[in-house]
C-alpha cells in the first residue's frame, strides 16, 4: 500500500478516493476519524490520507491526482483577458468583453 494524497479535511480525500475508484484503482481513506486526537497528536498526523491498495497502480494514481489538482489550481488563479481586464480564477469568460478564457 502507498499513500497518494492527504489534506486537512475529509472533502478532497473523499473526492480523490471516489475518482480513483472510478478509474478501477482500489484505495482506502485512513485517519478520517482522528480529528478528536488534535492536540495530543501533531495536526498533520491527523489529516485524512488516501492509500492505494496495489503498489502497481502508483504511477496511474499520481497522474490522475496531479491532473485533477493541477486543473483545480488553474481554475482558481487570476487571469488576464486579451482586453486587459484582470479576472478571478472561477470565471471562464471576461465580463468586460465576453472573451473566453484561453489559459
Amino acid at each position: 500500500m502507498k499513500k497518494v494524497y492527504s489534506a486537512d479535511n475529509i472533502v478532497m480525500p473523499g473526492f480523490i478516493k471516489n475518482l480513483l475508484e472510478s478509474c478501477n484503482i482500489d484505495c482506502i481513506i485512513k485517519n478520517q476519524n482522528l480529528a478528536g486526537a488534535l492536540g495530543e497528536i501533531p495536526p498533520i498526523e491527523c489529516w485524512p490520507e488516501v492509500w492505494i491498495i496495489n503498489d502497481e497502480n502508483l504511477a496511474e494514481a499520481m497522474d490522475i491526482i496531479n491532473s485533477t489538482t493541477r486543473d483545480n489550481l488553474q481554475t482558481n488563479t487570476r487571469w488576464k483577458c486579451q482586453c486587459g481586464e484582470t479576472l478571478e480564477g472561477q470565471f471562464s469568460a471576461c465580463w468586460h468583453c465576453g472573451a473566453e478564457r484561453t489559459s
